[in-house]
Protein backbone atom coordinates (compact mmCIF):
# COMPACT_ATOMS: atom_id res chain seq x y z
CA UNK A 1 0.00 0.00 0.00
CA UNK A 2 2.21 2.53 0.96
CA UNK A 3 4.40 1.82 -2.00
CA UNK A 4 1.85 3.22 -4.10
CA UNK A 5 1.68 6.09 -2.04
CA UNK A 6 5.22 7.07 -2.49
CA UNK A 7 4.33 7.79 -6.33
CA UNK A 8 1.71 9.91 -5.61
CA UNK A 9 2.70 12.36 -2.91
CA UNK A 10 2.57 15.93 -4.23
CA UNK A 11 6.03 16.68 -1.88
CA UNK A 12 7.70 15.25 -4.44
CA UNK A 13 7.46 18.36 -6.37
CA UNK A 14 8.71 20.72 -4.33
CA UNK A 15 11.93 22.67 -4.65
CA UNK A 16 15.25 21.20 -3.53
CA UNK A 17 14.08 18.22 -5.14
CA UNK A 18 16.70 15.66 -4.18
CA UNK A 19 16.10 16.54 -0.95
CA UNK A 20 12.11 16.28 -1.03
CA UNK A 21 12.54 12.83 -2.98
CA UNK A 22 14.77 11.51 -0.44
CA UNK A 23 12.40 12.60 2.56
CA UNK A 24 9.63 10.84 0.95
CA UNK A 25 11.47 8.05 0.22
CA UNK A 26 12.33 7.94 4.02
CA UNK A 27 8.70 8.52 5.42
CA UNK A 28 7.84 5.45 3.17
CA UNK A 29 10.00 3.67 5.31
CA UNK A 30 8.53 2.92 8.63
CA UNK A 31 10.89 3.98 11.69
CA UNK A 32 9.74 3.74 14.86
CA UNK A 33 12.23 4.31 17.43
CA UNK A 34 13.56 1.07 18.63
CA UNK A 35 12.07 -0.57 15.35
CA UNK A 36 14.89 0.90 13.10
CA UNK A 37 15.74 -2.36 10.94
CA UNK A 38 14.27 -1.83 7.95
CA UNK A 39 14.84 1.88 8.05
CA UNK A 40 18.95 0.61 9.01
CA UNK A 41 18.57 -1.67 5.97
CA UNK A 42 17.31 1.27 3.79
CA UNK A 43 20.27 3.63 4.52
CA UNK A 44 22.76 1.25 4.34
CA UNK A 45 21.43 0.32 1.22
CA UNK A 46 21.12 4.04 -0.17
CA UNK A 47 25.11 4.61 0.68
CA UNK A 48 26.04 1.03 -0.89
CA UNK A 49 24.32 1.83 -4.14
CA UNK A 50 26.19 5.75 -4.50
CA UNK A 51 29.32 3.32 -4.35
CA UNK A 52 30.43 5.33 -1.10
CA UNK A 53 31.74 3.41 1.48
CA UNK A 54 29.15 2.54 3.92
CA UNK A 55 29.48 1.20 7.30
CA UNK A 56 26.71 -0.31 9.76
CA UNK A 57 27.80 -0.47 13.48
CA UNK A 58 26.01 -2.97 16.21
CA UNK A 59 23.86 -1.11 17.50
CA UNK A 60 21.99 -0.11 13.77
CA UNK A 61 24.07 3.20 13.31
CA UNK A 62 24.67 3.41 9.57
CA UNK A 63 28.14 5.91 8.46
CA UNK A 64 28.45 6.71 4.67
CA UNK A 65 31.72 8.77 4.02
CA UNK A 66 32.01 10.80 0.74
CA UNK A 67 35.78 11.76 -0.56
CA UNK A 68 36.11 16.25 -1.21
CA UNK A 69 35.37 17.29 -4.41
CA UNK A 70 38.06 18.52 -6.25
CA UNK A 71 39.60 21.49 -4.54
CA UNK A 72 38.34 21.48 -1.27
CA UNK A 73 40.37 18.46 -0.06
CA UNK A 74 42.49 20.48 2.52
CA UNK A 75 39.24 21.35 4.32
CA UNK A 76 38.40 19.93 7.75
CA UNK A 77 35.98 16.82 7.69
CA UNK A 78 32.97 17.52 8.19
CA UNK A 79 30.21 15.20 10.01
CA UNK A 80 26.75 15.16 9.13
CA UNK A 81 24.39 13.68 11.48
CA UNK A 82 20.88 13.26 11.75
CA UNK A 83 18.52 10.54 13.84
CA UNK A 84 16.52 8.03 11.70
CA UNK A 85 13.41 7.05 14.01
CA UNK A 86 10.53 9.22 14.58
CA UNK A 87 8.12 9.82 16.90
CA UNK A 88 4.62 7.36 16.15
CA UNK A 89 1.74 9.41 17.40
CA UNK A 90 -1.73 9.67 15.69
CA UNK A 91 -4.97 10.75 16.33
CA UNK A 92 -7.35 8.09 17.85
CA UNK A 93 -9.96 8.85 14.89
CA UNK A 94 -6.95 7.80 12.40
CA UNK A 95 -6.85 4.66 11.12
CA UNK A 96 -3.43 3.99 10.47
CA UNK A 97 -0.93 0.85 11.07
CA UNK A 98 2.71 2.57 11.35
CA UNK A 99 4.59 -0.80 11.42
CA UNK A 100 3.34 -1.33 7.53
CA UNK A 101 2.23 2.16 6.25
CA UNK A 102 4.27 4.75 5.07
CA UNK A 103 3.60 8.82 6.22
CA UNK A 104 0.87 10.40 3.96
CA UNK A 105 2.22 13.93 3.12
CA UNK A 106 0.24 16.82 1.71
CA UNK A 107 0.99 20.49 0.89
CA UNK A 108 -1.04 22.96 3.09
CA UNK A 109 -1.09 26.78 2.66
CA UNK A 110 2.88 26.52 2.54
CA UNK A 111 3.57 23.66 4.73
CA UNK A 112 3.89 19.77 4.25
CA UNK A 113 1.59 17.74 7.20
CA UNK A 114 0.80 14.35 7.46
CA UNK A 115 -2.62 13.01 7.31
CA UNK A 116 -3.57 12.19 11.33
CA UNK A 117 -0.07 11.16 12.05
CA UNK A 118 2.96 12.87 13.04
CA UNK A 119 4.78 13.92 9.49
CA UNK A 120 8.78 12.44 10.44
CA UNK A 121 10.03 16.14 9.64
CA UNK A 122 11.95 15.55 13.00
CA UNK A 123 14.61 14.53 11.62
CA UNK A 124 13.56 13.12 8.55
CA UNK A 125 14.36 16.76 6.60
CA UNK A 126 17.49 16.22 8.11
CA UNK A 127 18.53 13.10 7.36
CA UNK A 128 17.02 13.68 3.58
CA UNK A 129 19.39 17.11 3.18
CA UNK A 130 22.81 15.00 4.44
CA UNK A 131 21.36 11.77 1.64
CA UNK A 132 20.98 15.12 -1.02
CA UNK A 133 24.63 15.91 -0.07
CA UNK A 134 26.08 12.09 -0.48
CA UNK A 135 23.93 11.71 -3.65
CA UNK A 136 25.21 15.17 -5.14
CA UNK A 137 27.28 15.55 -8.06
CA UNK A 138 27.22 18.78 -8.81
CA UNK A 139 27.69 20.44 -5.37
CA UNK A 140 31.41 21.49 -3.96
CA UNK A 141 32.43 20.13 -0.51
CA UNK A 142 34.79 18.98 1.59
CA UNK A 143 35.13 15.25 3.36
CA UNK A 144 31.91 14.31 4.40
CA UNK A 145 30.69 11.38 7.04
CA UNK A 146 26.76 11.09 6.89
CA UNK A 147 26.08 9.76 10.64
CA UNK A 148 22.74 8.29 10.93
CA UNK A 149 21.68 7.04 14.08
CA UNK A 150 18.93 5.04 15.56
CA UNK A 151 16.81 5.86 19.11
CA UNK A 152 17.50 9.20 19.78
CA UNK A 153 13.64 9.83 20.28
CA UNK A 154 13.41 6.77 23.56
CA UNK A 155 16.41 6.98 24.71
CA UNK A 156 19.35 7.90 22.64
CA UNK A 157 20.56 4.47 22.54
CA UNK A 158 22.43 4.83 18.91
CA UNK A 159 24.55 7.82 20.22
CA UNK A 160 25.71 6.23 23.50
CA UNK A 161 26.63 3.28 21.48
CA UNK A 162 27.89 4.81 18.66
CA UNK A 163 31.15 3.14 17.96
CA UNK A 164 34.67 4.85 18.97
CA UNK A 165 37.32 4.87 16.36
CA UNK A 166 34.89 5.20 13.35
CA UNK A 167 34.23 8.77 12.19
CA UNK A 168 37.16 10.82 10.78
CA UNK A 169 35.58 14.43 11.30
CA UNK A 170 36.67 17.45 13.72
CA UNK A 171 33.24 19.32 13.14
CA UNK A 172 29.88 18.13 13.94
CA UNK A 173 26.47 19.76 12.24
CA UNK A 174 24.18 18.14 13.70
CA UNK A 175 20.82 19.29 11.79
CA UNK A 176 17.63 18.57 14.20
CA UNK A 177 16.79 22.08 15.48
CA UNK A 178 13.53 23.60 14.54
CA UNK A 179 14.02 26.85 13.87
CA UNK A 180 15.51 28.18 10.91
CA UNK A 181 17.12 31.55 12.30
CA UNK A 182 18.40 29.55 15.28
CA UNK A 183 21.58 27.92 16.31
CA UNK A 184 21.69 25.51 19.04
CA UNK A 185 25.30 25.31 20.97
CA UNK A 186 23.40 23.81 24.17
CA UNK A 187 20.78 21.21 25.10
CA UNK A 188 19.29 20.06 28.37
CA UNK A 189 20.00 16.34 29.56
CA UNK A 190 17.03 13.96 30.78
CA UNK A 191 16.24 11.60 33.03
CA UNK A 192 12.66 9.06 32.59
CA UNK A 193 11.04 8.37 36.60
CA UNK A 194 9.05 5.12 36.21
CA UNK A 195 6.71 4.05 38.60
CA UNK A 196 4.96 0.71 39.41
CA UNK A 197 2.12 -0.07 41.99
CA UNK A 198 0.17 -3.63 42.38
CA UNK A 199 -3.73 -2.66 43.67
CA UNK A 200 -6.08 -5.00 45.16
CA UNK A 201 -9.01 -4.88 42.98
CA UNK A 202 -12.79 -5.21 44.01
CA UNK A 203 -15.90 -5.60 42.58
CA UNK A 204 -17.94 -2.66 42.33
CA UNK A 205 -20.72 -1.83 44.40
CA UNK A 206 -24.05 -3.06 43.10
CA UNK A 207 -26.53 -0.57 41.55
CA UNK A 208 -23.49 1.69 40.66
CA UNK A 209 -22.98 3.49 37.53
CA UNK A 210 -20.09 2.94 34.79
CA UNK A 211 -18.61 6.36 32.86
CA UNK A 212 -16.09 6.29 30.23
CA UNK A 213 -14.32 9.13 30.24
CA UNK A 214 -12.53 10.55 27.09
CA UNK A 215 -9.94 13.72 27.13
CA UNK A 216 -8.81 14.96 23.96
CA UNK A 217 -8.65 17.72 21.32
CA UNK A 218 -5.18 18.72 23.06
CA UNK A 219 -2.15 20.04 20.83
CA UNK A 220 0.20 18.01 23.00
CA UNK A 221 3.64 18.95 21.36
CA UNK A 222 7.59 18.23 22.54
CA UNK A 223 7.57 17.47 26.13
CA UNK A 224 11.07 19.96 26.17
CA UNK A 225 10.73 21.92 23.65
CA UNK A 226 7.19 22.62 24.45
CA UNK A 227 6.47 22.77 27.80
CA UNK A 228 6.67 26.41 28.32
CA UNK A 229 3.58 26.86 26.47
CA UNK A 230 1.56 25.86 29.35
CA UNK A 231 -0.41 23.69 27.37
CA UNK A 232 -2.57 21.04 28.98
CA UNK A 233 -2.08 17.60 30.01
CA UNK A 234 -4.70 14.89 29.41
CA UNK A 235 -3.07 12.76 32.38
CA UNK A 236 -3.18 15.64 34.70
CA UNK A 237 -6.90 16.85 33.51
CA UNK A 238 -8.06 13.35 33.84
CA UNK A 239 -6.81 12.72 37.18
CA UNK A 240 -8.71 16.84 38.47
CA UNK A 241 -11.99 15.08 36.51
CA UNK A 242 -11.67 12.01 39.43
CA UNK A 243 -9.53 13.33 42.53
CA UNK A 244 -11.73 13.81 46.07
CA UNK A 245 -14.93 11.94 44.58
CA UNK A 246 -15.55 9.86 47.81
CA UNK A 247 -19.16 11.62 47.96
CA UNK A 248 -20.24 9.45 45.12
CA UNK A 249 -18.72 6.46 45.66
CA UNK A 250 -16.27 7.12 42.38
CA UNK A 251 -13.72 4.25 41.95
CA UNK A 252 -11.67 3.80 38.91
CA UNK A 253 -11.79 0.46 36.51
CA UNK A 254 -9.00 1.71 33.59
CA UNK A 255 -6.91 4.70 32.42
CA UNK A 256 -5.06 5.01 29.62
CA UNK A 257 -3.44 8.45 29.48
CA UNK A 258 -0.81 9.10 27.20
CA UNK A 259 1.42 7.21 24.24
CA UNK A 260 5.04 8.61 24.43
CA UNK A 261 7.05 9.70 27.14
CA UNK A 262 8.64 12.28 25.29
CA UNK A 263 5.42 14.21 24.16
CA UNK A 264 2.64 16.16 25.94
CA UNK A 265 -0.16 14.00 26.38
CA UNK A 266 -2.75 14.80 24.11
CA UNK A 267 -5.70 12.29 25.08
CA UNK A 268 -6.22 10.43 28.12
CA UNK A 269 -9.63 7.66 28.25
CA UNK A 270 -10.82 5.94 31.60
CA UNK A 271 -13.54 3.73 32.81
CA UNK A 272 -15.26 4.91 36.24
CA UNK A 273 -17.81 3.64 38.59
CA UNK A 274 -19.96 5.82 40.70
CA UNK A 275 -23.10 5.26 42.85
CA UNK A 276 -24.40 8.69 42.81
CA UNK A 277 -25.11 10.01 39.17
CA UNK A 278 -24.83 13.31 40.20
CA UNK A 279 -21.06 12.73 39.59
CA UNK A 280 -22.09 13.83 36.44
CA UNK A 281 -22.90 17.51 37.44
CA UNK A 282 -19.92 17.69 39.57
CA UNK A 283 -17.78 16.69 36.31
CA UNK A 284 -19.38 18.97 34.15
CA UNK A 285 -18.59 21.81 36.41
CA UNK A 286 -15.06 20.63 36.51
CA UNK A 287 -14.76 20.27 32.83
CA UNK A 288 -15.92 23.99 32.71
CA UNK A 289 -13.31 25.12 35.12
CA UNK A 290 -10.73 23.55 33.13
CA UNK A 291 -11.95 24.33 29.83
CA UNK A 292 -11.84 28.33 30.68
CA UNK A 293 -8.47 27.73 31.92
CA UNK A 294 -6.65 26.16 28.73
CA UNK A 295 -9.35 28.58 26.25
CA UNK A 296 -6.27 30.21 25.33
CA UNK A 297 -3.60 27.04 24.58
CA UNK A 298 -5.82 24.80 24.32
CA UNK A 299 -9.29 25.95 22.95
CA UNK A 300 -9.55 22.66 20.97
CA UNK A 301 -10.11 20.60 24.41
CA UNK A 302 -13.01 18.21 24.63
CA UNK A 303 -14.39 16.01 27.34
CA UNK A 304 -17.33 13.84 27.51
CA UNK A 305 -18.31 10.98 29.39
CA UNK A 306 -20.53 8.20 27.82
CA UNK A 307 -22.53 5.55 30.12
CA UNK A 308 -21.31 1.76 29.72
CA UNK A 309 -21.91 -1.84 31.12
CA UNK A 310 -20.58 -1.88 34.34
CA UNK A 311 -16.73 -3.49 34.64
CA UNK A 312 -16.26 -6.34 36.84
CA UNK A 313 -13.57 -5.15 38.79
CA UNK A 314 -12.59 -1.75 40.15
CA UNK A 315 -10.19 0.09 42.54
CA UNK A 316 -10.58 0.11 46.29
CA UNK A 317 -11.39 3.08 48.26
CA UNK A 318 -7.67 3.52 49.62
CA UNK A 319 -6.56 2.80 46.42
CA UNK A 320 -8.36 5.15 44.93
CA UNK A 321 -7.57 7.75 47.09
CA UNK A 322 -3.62 7.16 47.00
CA UNK A 323 -3.80 6.98 43.14
CA UNK A 324 -5.65 9.95 42.47
CA UNK A 325 -3.57 12.07 45.03
CA UNK A 326 0.06 10.62 44.01
CA UNK A 327 -1.33 12.20 40.34
CA UNK A 328 -1.94 15.61 41.85
CA UNK A 329 1.42 15.75 43.69
CA UNK A 330 3.18 14.81 40.68
CA UNK A 331 5.25 17.84 39.27
CA UNK A 332 4.16 18.51 35.70
CA UNK A 333 5.52 21.84 33.48
CA UNK A 334 8.92 24.21 34.21
CA UNK A 335 10.25 22.95 37.47
CA UNK A 336 13.17 26.63 36.93
CA UNK A 337 14.16 28.79 34.57
CA UNK A 338 17.76 29.02 33.66
CA UNK A 339 19.92 31.88 35.20
CA UNK A 340 22.85 31.61 32.92
CA UNK A 341 20.76 32.05 29.65
CA UNK A 342 17.19 34.83 29.67
CA UNK A 343 14.68 32.79 28.52
CA UNK A 344 15.81 29.64 28.62
CA UNK A 345 14.11 26.67 30.71
CA UNK A 346 16.73 25.19 33.04
CA UNK A 347 14.32 22.11 34.61
CA UNK A 348 11.03 20.63 33.43
CA UNK A 349 8.78 17.46 34.27
CA UNK A 350 6.18 15.56 32.07
CA UNK A 351 3.66 12.98 33.35
CA UNK A 352 3.59 11.65 29.54
CA UNK A 353 1.82 8.05 30.24
CA UNK A 354 -0.48 7.01 33.11
CA UNK A 355 -1.97 3.53 32.79
CA UNK A 356 -4.23 1.63 35.03
CA UNK A 357 -5.44 -2.01 34.41
CA UNK A 358 -5.38 -5.65 35.45
CA UNK A 359 -4.24 -5.10 39.10
CA UNK A 360 -1.26 -2.50 38.04
CA UNK A 361 -0.86 1.33 38.20
CA UNK A 362 2.00 2.44 35.83
CA UNK A 363 3.44 6.20 35.23
CA UNK A 364 6.00 7.74 33.36
CA UNK A 365 7.77 10.90 33.09
CA UNK A 366 10.68 12.81 31.54
CA UNK A 367 12.70 15.19 33.53
CA UNK A 368 14.85 17.23 31.43
CA UNK A 369 17.87 20.11 32.85
CA UNK A 370 20.74 22.07 31.77
CA UNK A 371 21.82 21.30 35.13
CA UNK A 372 23.01 17.82 35.50
CA UNK A 373 22.08 18.19 39.62
CA UNK A 374 18.90 19.75 39.06
CA UNK A 375 17.73 16.59 36.19
CA UNK A 376 18.46 14.35 39.20
CA UNK A 377 16.83 16.23 41.96
CA UNK A 378 13.50 16.98 39.95
CA UNK A 379 13.17 13.12 39.26
CA UNK A 380 13.54 12.33 43.00
CA UNK A 381 10.77 15.13 43.60
CA UNK A 382 8.68 13.41 40.99
CA UNK A 383 9.52 9.66 42.39
CA UNK A 384 9.08 10.61 46.31
CA UNK A 385 5.01 11.16 45.99
CA UNK A 386 4.87 7.88 44.08
CA UNK A 387 7.38 6.51 46.88
CA UNK A 388 5.06 7.54 49.45
CA UNK A 389 1.91 5.29 48.33
CA UNK A 390 4.00 2.40 48.01
CA UNK A 391 5.07 2.55 44.51
CA UNK A 392 8.45 0.86 43.16
CA UNK A 393 10.24 3.55 41.86
CA UNK A 394 13.33 3.50 38.89
CA UNK A 395 15.21 5.74 37.14
CA UNK A 396 16.21 4.83 33.89
CA UNK A 397 17.59 6.48 30.63
CA UNK A 398 19.92 9.07 31.71
CA UNK A 399 21.45 11.19 29.17
CA UNK A 400 23.59 14.17 29.32
CA UNK A 401 22.67 17.35 28.57
CA UNK A 402 25.17 19.57 25.88
CA UNK A 403 27.35 22.48 26.92
CA UNK A 404 27.92 24.83 25.24
CA UNK A 405 31.61 26.27 23.74
CA UNK A 406 31.81 30.16 23.31
CA UNK A 407 34.86 29.89 21.54
CA UNK A 408 33.63 27.64 18.51
CA UNK A 409 35.44 28.39 15.14
CA UNK A 410 32.48 26.71 13.15
CA UNK A 411 29.52 29.05 15.27
CA UNK A 412 31.47 32.05 14.03
CA UNK A 413 31.52 30.71 10.70
CA UNK A 414 27.73 29.72 10.95
CA UNK A 415 26.79 33.48 12.69
CA UNK A 416 28.88 34.85 9.67
CA UNK A 417 27.25 33.28 6.54
CA UNK A 418 23.98 33.91 8.09
CA UNK A 419 24.39 37.40 8.55
CA UNK A 420 25.79 38.14 5.12
CA UNK A 421 22.64 35.80 3.27
CA UNK A 422 19.65 37.12 5.11
CA UNK A 423 21.35 40.32 6.89
CA UNK A 424 20.25 39.98 10.37
CA UNK A 425 22.18 37.81 12.97
CA UNK A 426 21.22 34.51 13.95
CA UNK A 427 19.74 33.41 17.47
CA UNK A 428 22.19 31.25 19.10
CA UNK A 429 20.98 29.58 22.21
CA UNK A 430 20.71 26.56 24.30
CA UNK A 431 17.55 24.50 23.92
CA UNK A 432 15.39 22.68 26.25
CA UNK A 433 15.51 19.30 24.53
CA UNK A 434 17.68 16.49 24.14
CA UNK A 435 20.43 16.42 21.50
CA UNK A 436 22.48 13.89 20.56
CA UNK A 437 25.89 16.05 20.47
CA UNK A 438 26.64 16.12 24.15
CA UNK A 439 26.24 12.13 24.24
CA UNK A 440 28.66 12.15 20.43
CA UNK A 441 30.79 14.82 21.99
CA UNK A 442 32.01 11.93 25.04
CA UNK A 443 32.56 9.41 22.32
CA UNK A 444 34.31 11.94 19.78
CA UNK A 445 36.03 14.21 22.57
CA UNK A 446 37.13 17.83 20.86
CA UNK A 447 34.81 17.61 18.40
CA UNK A 448 33.31 21.46 16.84
CA UNK A 449 29.73 21.11 16.87
CA UNK A 450 26.18 22.99 16.24
CA UNK A 451 23.15 22.31 15.44
CA UNK A 452 20.72 23.76 13.22
CA UNK A 453 17.42 23.01 10.95
CA UNK A 454 14.36 24.24 9.26
CA UNK A 455 11.17 25.22 11.21
CA UNK A 456 9.42 22.39 12.11
CA UNK A 457 6.29 22.93 14.50
CA UNK A 458 4.17 20.70 16.80
CA UNK A 459 6.93 17.94 16.57
CA UNK A 460 5.46 14.77 18.65
CA UNK A 461 2.25 15.46 17.69
CA UNK A 462 0.08 14.82 14.70
CA UNK A 463 0.28 18.32 13.93
CA UNK A 464 3.46 18.26 12.92
CA UNK A 465 4.65 20.25 9.91
CA UNK A 466 7.26 21.45 8.11
CA UNK A 467 7.81 24.84 6.01
CA UNK A 468 8.34 24.96 2.83
CA UNK A 469 10.15 28.13 2.19
CA UNK A 470 12.17 27.44 5.54
CA UNK A 471 13.30 24.57 3.86
CA UNK A 472 14.84 25.98 0.85
CA UNK A 473 16.36 28.92 3.30
CA UNK A 474 17.72 26.12 4.90
CA UNK A 475 19.49 23.87 2.19
CA UNK A 476 20.67 27.43 1.08
CA UNK A 477 22.25 27.83 3.48
CA UNK A 478 23.61 24.50 4.48
CA UNK A 479 25.39 24.73 0.69
CA UNK A 480 27.36 27.87 1.73
CA UNK A 481 28.42 26.33 5.36
CA UNK A 482 29.77 23.46 3.62
CA UNK A 483 31.54 25.10 0.42
CA UNK A 484 32.68 27.34 4.17
CA UNK A 485 34.21 24.69 5.70
CA UNK A 486 37.60 25.85 7.73
CA UNK A 487 40.75 24.67 6.10
CA UNK A 488 42.45 21.83 8.21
Amino acid sequence: MWQNYRIMSATRSLEPNSLWNHFEDLNAVPRPSKKEERVTAFMKSFGESLGLETYEDAIGNVIIKKPATSGLENRKTVILQSHIDMVHQKNSDTNFDFDAEGIRSYIDEGWVKAEGTTLGADNGIGVASIMALLSSTDIPHPAIEGLFTVDEETGMTGAFKLEQGRLDGQILLNLDTEDDDEFSIGCAGGIDTNTRYEFKSESPAAGAKAYRISVNGLKGGHSGVDIDLERGNANKIMNRLMINCADFGLRIADIDGGSLRNAIPRESFATVVVNDESYLTELEKRSAEIKAELSIEDPSLNIEAEAVDLPSSVTSASDTVKITKALQAVHNGVFAMSRAIEGLVETSSSLARVILKDGEFVTQSLQRSSVDSAKYDVARTVGAGFDLMGCEVEYTGSYPGWAPNPKSEIKDVLERIYSEMFGEPAKVLAIHAGLECGIIGERYPGLDMISFGPTIKNPHSPDEKVNIASVQKFWGFLLRVIAEIPAK
